[in-house]
């Protein structure tokens, strides 16, 4: 399953949850994280919060595209019958908004 997520380096705490909508990408997962974006630091802190948020291993989230860039395409490797319920709590993680309680959006 590949999931598409918005990545905020040098937050004040890690965080997962929210939804960052964006006019030509769509929604997408919001995680902060801590450190900052240097040599590829933010984006696997990225991936572990993803996984440890969904209840995974490290190795079970693999990063697609966006080494680079805030917009990250994960794949997210789990047996099938474990789809339904991944997909729930990426639904819930999606629904929750950040911490402060408010859902991030952009109108371009």
């Amino acid at each position: 399953m590949r999931v598409t997520i918005r990545v905020q380096p040098g937050a004040g705490r890690a965080a997962v949850g929210g939804r960052w909508t964006d006019p030509r990408a769509g929604a997408m997962l919001t995680v902060r994280v801590t450190e900052r974006a240097v040599d590829g630091r933010a984006t696997e802190a990225a991936l572990r919060a993803l996984a440890g948020a969904l209840g995974l291993r490290r190795t079970q989230v693999l990063l697609i595209r966006g080494a680079t860039s805030r917009v990250k395409t994960v794949e997210i490797t789990t047996p099938a019958v474990d789809e339904p319920a991944l997909r729930t709590r990426l639904d819930h993680l999606l629904a929750v908004g950040d911490p402060d309680g408010t859902t991030n959006t952009t109108t371009g």
